[in-house]
């Protein structure tokens, strides 16, 4: 039986961490009580581990059912990189290797069997499972992305129903449910299906403050606004969205053109060539993935730092599921949605092709509500929040309605007439109806329903009808007005909707504006050094995986690698105070990566002087990926100021990538004519070089060719 001992200390043993998370230590406790529970956690919340941990303090077998080869996959070598006993069967695997691990499991060296449900519960594999329970014991049953239960989720699965029969079965073994997302529906629909037993239900918060939040409207150069924002991550793991297979082919090849090492994925592909992508992509030898939703649940990449969505999502759920894919080590990460009015015919051609009327409804309430998320001027997570029937408060300053906000103006007096109106029409109509009427509109329907005669009928002509849904996306997302979920969206008043009317309560909204000035962070001089410490830690944990033949997030998280970077441990001792340095990685990496650090101390020679607030200025803005006529646009400089600003840069050894800005080729001609002709005066290495060469180049190249001169010289 478990013995009660600090919790902590074993989470450290074996996952190297000091602390739980929000919410895991609860979910824990109940866990080692035996008794039945739903877990609703977001994406990175740390679900796996609420049911890893108890298995190793509980004894017997512990059988998670996982949906997915490759979330069981990775979550095993997970494990068995922390020293834990894990294994997984399912048929990608020959039938010496089933009977081997079978043989592992009834020896009692596996605390935890990933299997997939339909092999669960095949007659060929019950009598083993009778034999597990005989031998070693099972202390649970952990059902993973417990959605797929329900009807109601979003990736509803037939053969998950079939998992009741271990209720009936095995009446005297726990069963935890865990799931990402889940309304109360599906969440009732869960506890239903698996026959749970008076659950503890858990539900935690669907915030994920981590991740930044934004719309970008598209230009004429979309692609473009694309590849920037791709650079402006320098070179970290991401995924971009697409609606269908033709563009993700199109966008993937315009990308690699452009030299972002990217690669495509969709269901149109062949199953092969689609899962050797998707490896790549896990274990870095990729930069992006460029998909359909086909790639989605079961890819457990925690260092996924940004995912961008090309085209408008279909619903405001698959966008959060999406995005959400960002990350899940709980390091800040970027979300951006690229939205155009032209995307909503697309999917509405989509949601034609539903056979059934009722299906079609419902898609379309679900694009109008990621259309008002799109176009809202609220804080986006009130926005996603509230559609999962949780109240945020606002001002997360983590979106770019919050960091960048709208003025706010005083419309309590359009609010009073729009919810008037929706009394008069009797609460049975949509918002474009009540705008209708609202502007006087001399519509059949409006005709018809005789609302040409109501006292609100035309008072609203004084306002656009993008101003009136402007202010009805408003009055929902701040809770001041209802919508039926039923696939109609009619417009139903509530407590506050009175408290308007009567007069005892204002309303503010964000105007939007047609112009929004953006900021730009600098960054100074210790930012950098970390950030390249960074780099050099990623490809020694790239090369560490690469030997093993595991996702390189297995040895070490980034969160872990960027603790290593600033602290810049020298000692075992400091080494094992990093989040996530377990004693099984401390014996197996700690010298490899001590060793590194200390090299990089060593090598890291100080500038030759410090560089000035307006050189730091225009480093900052390259470091985000803008070139040079850019850089000098959002400056109000010329470029040949920037240029100089640069050249000064690379002699002081800051960190500037001079092929991005020179090409190798023309490199190397400039350092043969300075060396012909000498470095001191530009004139005469133009001359020696021709007309074809600019003066920004030639004093780029210099620098550089200065510097490297100088560690000739001057060797560390």
């Amino acid at each position: 039986m478990y013995q009660p001992t600090p919790l902590e200390t074993y989470l450290k043993q074996y996952f190297g961490y000091d602390t739980f998370r929000p919410g895991q230590r609860q979910i824990i406790e109940e866990a080692l009580q035996n008794r039945d529970l739903l877990a609703v956690m977001p994406t990175g919340g740390g679900k796996s581990l609420c049911f890893q941990l108890p298995a190793l303090l509980k004894p017997g077998l512990t059988v998670v059912v996982s949906p997915l080869i490759a979330l069981m996959q990775d979550q095993v070598d997970t494990l068995l990189n922390n020293g834990i006993g894990a294994t997984f069967l399912n048929s990608s695997l020959e039938w010496e290797a089933v009977r081997s691990r079978e043989r592992e499991i009834l020896q009692g060296r596996i605390k935890l069997l990933y299997i997939a449900p339909e092999r669960l519960l095949s007659e060929s594999f019950l009598p083993f499972l009778e034999s597990a329970r005989s031998r070693v014991g099972i202390s649970a049953f952990a059902v993973d992305e417990a959605h797929c239960v329900s009807a109601w989720g979003h990736d509803f699965r037939p053969e998950y129903r079939q998992l009741k029969v271990l209720r009936q079965r095995y009446r005297e073994i726990p069963v935890f449910a865990f799931t990402a997302t889940a309304t109360k529906r599906v969440r009732e629909d869960i506890c239903t299906q698996l026959n749970l037993n008076n659950p503890r239900i858990y539900i935690a918060s669907f915030n994920r403050p981590n991740l930044y939040y934004e719309v970008k409207r598209k230009n004429r150069q979309s692609y473009n606004q694309l590849l920037q924002a791709i650079r402006a991550q320098k070179g970290s793991s991401g995924i971009v969205y697409c609606l269908s297979r033709r563009k993700v082919d199109e966008i993937a090849f315009r990308l690699e053109k452009d030299g972002i090492s990217c690669l495509p994925y969709h269901a149109g592909m062949e199953s092969e060539k689609r899962i050797d992508n998707q490896n790549r992509f896990i274990r870095d030898d990729v930069q992006v993935i460029v998909a359909t939703v086909a790639f989605g649940m079961g890819i457990n990449k925690p260092d996924v730092r940004f995912v961008f969505h090309y085209e408008l999502p279909r619903n405001l759920e698959g966008y959060y599921q999406e995005s959400g894919r960002a990350g899940r080590d709980g390091e800040p990460a970027n979300c951006i949605l690229f939205y155009s009015p032209g995307d909503k015919p697309r999917i509405d051609y989509l949601i034609d092709q539903k056979p059934d009327e009722n299906e079609q409804r419902l898609a379309r309430q679900q694009l109008n509500q990621i259309i008002d998320y799109v176009e809202g001027t609220e804080c986006r997570r009130t926005i996603q929040l509230r559609y999962f029937g949780e109240r945020f408060s606002g001002n997360c300053d983590n979106c770019d309605n919050c960091r960048n906000p709208q003025p706010i103006e005083d419309w309590t007096i359009e609010a009073q007439k729009f919810l008037s109106c929706v009394a008069r029409c009797r609460e049975k109509f949509g918002m474009t109806h009540i705008i209708d009427v609202l502007r006087g509109s001399s519509k059949k329907r409006v005709l018809d329903y005789g609302h040409h005669l109501l006292s609100t009928y035309g008072i609203g002509k004084d306002r656009s009808a993008d101003e009136w849904k402007h202010l009805s996306r408003s009055l929902l997302h701040q809770g001041l007005l209802n919508e039926t979920n039923d696939g109609y969206r009619v417009l139903k008043l509530n407590k506050k909707s009175w408290q308007i009317l009567k007069k005892v309560r204002s309303v503010s909204i964000a105007v939007p504006q047609t112009t929004t000035k953006t900021t730009k962070a600098d960054k100074n001089p210790r930012q950098i050094e970390v950030e390249l410490l960074f780099d050099r830690l990623r490809l020694l944990r790239k090369n560490l995986a690469d030997a093993q033949s595991v996702p390189p997030y297995v040895i070490f998280a980034d969160s872990s690698l960027r603790v290593m970077a600033r602290q810049q441990p020298q000692t075992r001792e400091e080494f094992a105070k990093v989040p996530g340095v377990g004693a099984r990685k401390l014996e197996r990496y700690g010298d490899r990566f001590l060793s590194e650090i200390r090299e990089f101390a060593r090598e890291r020679k100080p500038p030759v002087q410090v560089a000035s607030d307006t050189q730091m200025t225009t480093f900052g803005l390259y470091q985000q990926g803008l070139n040079i006529e850019e850089i000098a646009r959002e400056r109000g400089l010329r470029p040949s100021t920037i240029t100089s600003h640069l050249s000064e840069l690379i002699e002081m050894r800051q960190p500037i990538d001079l092929d991005c800005l020179v090409s190798p080729e023309r490199q190397k001609a400039i350092v043969a004519a300075i060396e012909k002709v000498g470095e001191k005066a530009l004139t005469p290495i133009r001359d020696a070089l021709g007309e074809e060469y600019n003066y920004e180049e030639i004093r780029l190249t210099r620098s550089r060719w200065r510097r490297e001169k100088e560690d000739e010289e001057e060797p560390f």
